[in-house]
């Protein structure tokens, strides 16, 4: 009785498509993207504050401020862009 038990559980019917997988792939490596950059935005803020006398370095932290900023819009964006064509697949 434990065997038929067993088959009727219904595990491979309950797992999650590849279409869902792939979602929580991306959704992860986007999650991901964005602690990154959010990272890369606070060292660049400390840069900023400890080069305050060097110009060029100065120059060097609000560029790295402006592509974090970057990588954090684009990887919200992103997830967006993920969750809305996960969306339109289900």
């Amino acid at each position: 009785m434990h065997i038929l038990e067993v088959a009727h559980a219904g595990v491979i019917s309950d797992a999650p498509s590849i279409s869902d997988a792939g979602m929580n792939i991306l959704n992860f490596l986007l999650s991901v993207a964005g602690i990154i950059a959010i990272i890369s935005l606070v060292l660049s803020g400390v840069m900023y504050m400890v080069f305050s006398g060097d110009e060029k370095k100065l120059q060097i932290a609000k560029r790295s401020a402006t592509y974090s900023i970057l990588g954090i819009v684009l990887a919200m964006g992103g997830m967006i862009f993920v969750k809305m064509i996960g969306q339109f697949f289900q």
